[in-house]
Parts: C-alpha cells; structure tokens; sequence
C-alpha cells in the first residue's frame, strides 16, 4: 500500500515511427551495406582477383532511390556554403587532404585560410603549367579521373564499366531536331546509333571517366567544337561509385544529368556531366539558365535548351578550355562520331589528368 503508482504513457505518444523515418532509416542502412560491399570489391580488384558481374535486382534499386539523396544533396550543397571562421579552415580541410589524398601543391592558392567555405575549396583553381594541354592528339581528357570503360558503341548500347551497359537512347534522350544541328537528317528507319553518325564510313565512341572526391572538380572541353544544345534531365543522386557502376545497370539512365551536343570536325560531339550523391550541382559556365538538383523539376522528365536559336552559331568551344564544375566528384561521358582509324591511347582503371590525350586519328 506504501507504493508509488507508476503512471506510463502510451508507447506511440512516446516515440512515433513515420514512413519518412522508416525510409531514411531503412534505404540509409542499405546504402551503408552496399558502401561496404564496394570497399570489399575494390579490395579484391587491387589483388588482381577477377569479380563476377552481379547486378541488383528491382527491389534493390528501388530500395536505393528511395533515399532522399536530392534533398540531402541540397543540405550538403548548403551546408558547404557556409563560411568556416579562419581558425577551423585549416583543420577541417586538412582532415579532407588526407583521406581523400588532394595534392594542394597543384593548387593555384595553397593557403588552406584563403577558402573561405567547403564549397571554394571543392572549386579551387589549379596553377597553369600542372595541367598542360595536349596539341598533338584529337580528344583530351575534360578532367582528372579514373578511365571506367571505353571503346565504340555497339548495338544502341554503352557500357558504364565492363560488363554492365545502359541504353544510348535513354541516356542521351529522343534524337534533337536536325534545325537545331549542323549536318544532315538520317534516313528515319535507321536505329537510334546510326541516326547519330552523319558520316560515311564513321563509327560511334564512348569514353567514361570517374572523378573522385580528391580530383580536380573542374572539367574543360576536350576537344574543338561547337554547342548546340543543352538538354536537363532531373533524377535521382545515387552514388557513381566505380563499385555501384558495376552493380545497377543503367545507373548513368536513373541519376541526374546534363548533356551537351553538338559537333566536331568528324560530325556529332556529346558531353555529359551526371550528378551524384553531394553532387546535385552541375554548372555550365556559358548556361546561366541551368539549375540542377531543384525541387521545381519533376525526376523523368527533361527539359531543353538551343544555343542555335539564342546565338546563330552556337557555342564555340576551344581544345582546354573551362567548361563547367561539380561541387564534388562525379562522372563525366563522352559520345561521338569519328572515322573508324580513330584510337584510344587508354587502360580500363587507369588515373588521368586533364589535359592528356584520349585518342587520336
């Protein structure tokens, strides 16, 4: 009878599970295990054991994008704008310098007090002679990188790395009306591939370079030739990770994306900038109409933009010149016509800088 009655509270008034905290919580952890799974299969390519291709199923895709990456990709974009007081610059970029392995004697300013905010550091300019651009070949890299997968386009279909493609149509979007390009219509009944080339006796290629966190973010144009036109695709941000690359098919297809196309002196010319997770902001520094990663677009649509009917010739762009930047590391795929002695001087995997040659006729 000396006891004190304890009075409790219904367990829901207490503690209140909503479906957005499910999602987070349950996609959030799925993303962790697939960063795991990766780690392990980088481990095992570094020892020169061959992985098996295994790709994810619908649930498990489906599971991925149902992370809110575009929203937490606006809060990290946010949050990198926010400017560090001096004291903390050095200790915050210093800790980024080590584990992603930056090499700041590259950068034109190697004071780490001078970057004011994540995102200035993420942009930083490089010193001029680090970064010479090649004269004697064709197509230079745009960026830094790593050389996920090359070669020519085979059957309407383009491999993001061995083994694992996506459609060339659902990538780069219905074919641009011809008024909008310099060359001729292909004749109707052709594929999709073949409407691209506009040359007898050319062929189609591809090139697709990672970008790391520790890269150089900007990219530059990597060959000479003129824009024509600028189609958006909102979508998702999932991770390009070369581990992730390798595990959802299609992922170039479902992430956001902005492509560049025009031509070049052997006919079509195409670059693509696809965002990824941090990576909702991609700038074109000549588009000031481009707004990637905003709520006011709907993911599976596109929206487009012609510098024929704005500028009467395009946009020129020159071998090296800056092109546009990620706020983190990304990916970058080239596509293009050229004649079929066309080469790449190129490894699968290996690390390039911009400025060095792809390939060359």
């Amino acid at each position: 009878t000396d006891r004190k009655k304890l009075h409790t509270a219904p367990v829901g008034q207490v503690f209140r599970l909503r479906p957005f905290h499910i999602l987070v919580a349950t996609g959030g952890g799925y993303a962790g295990y697939r960063k795991y799974e990766d780690y392990k299969l980088e481990q095992l390519e570094k020892r020169g054991i061959e992985v098996p291709v295994k790709l994810a199923s619908e649930w498990e895709v489906a599971l991925y994008k149902s992370v809110p990456t575009r929203l937490l990709s606006r809060a990290w974009g946010r949050l990198n704008q926010v400017e560090l007081p001096t004291w903390l610059r050095k200790p915050v970029y210093s800790l980024y310098i080590w584990t992603f392995g930056v090499n700041m004697k590259e950068a034109a300013v190697e004071d780490l007090h001078h970057y004011r905010n994540l995102s200035e550091f993420f942009r930083r300019k490089l010193k001029p002679q680090v970064r010479p651009v090649c004269c004697v070949h064709s197509v230079i890299s745009p960026s830094d990188g790593k050389i996920l997968n090359f070669g020519q386009v085979k059957n309407c279909e383009v491999e993001q790395v061995k083994g694992v493609t996506y459609s060339l149509e659902s990538f780069l979007g219905p074919r641009i009306s011809t008024e909008e390009m310099h060359f001729s219509q292909a004749p109707p009944g052709n594929s999709f591939q073949q409407q691209l080339v506009t040359k007898e006796g050319n062929e189609l290629y591809h090139c697709v370079i990672y970008l790391a966190p520790g890269d150089y973010h900007c990219f530059h144009s990597p060959t000479d030739w003129t824009v024509s036109h600028r189609r958006h695709f909102p979508g998702s941000l999932m991770s390009v990770n070369p581990g992730v690359a390798r595990w959802i098919k299609e992922l170039f297809c479902h992430n956001e994306r902005v492509v560049l196309t025009g031509d070049w002196k052997h006919g079509f010319f195409s670059l693509t900038a696809v965002g990824a997770t941090n990576v909702g902001s991609i700038r074109i520094y000549f588009d000031q109409d481009l707004h990637t990663n905003s709520p006011s677009y709907s993911k599976g649509s596109y929206n487009d933009f012609s510098f024929i009917s704005n500028n009467k010739e395009g946009i020129p762009m020159r071998k090296g010149e800056h092109l546009g930047e990620f706020n983190l590391g990304s990916t970058i795929v080239l596509i293009f016509e050229a004649p079929k002695d066309f080469k790449f001087n190129l490894k699968t995997g290996q690390k390039i800088r911009f400025g060095e040659a792809l390939g060359s006729l």
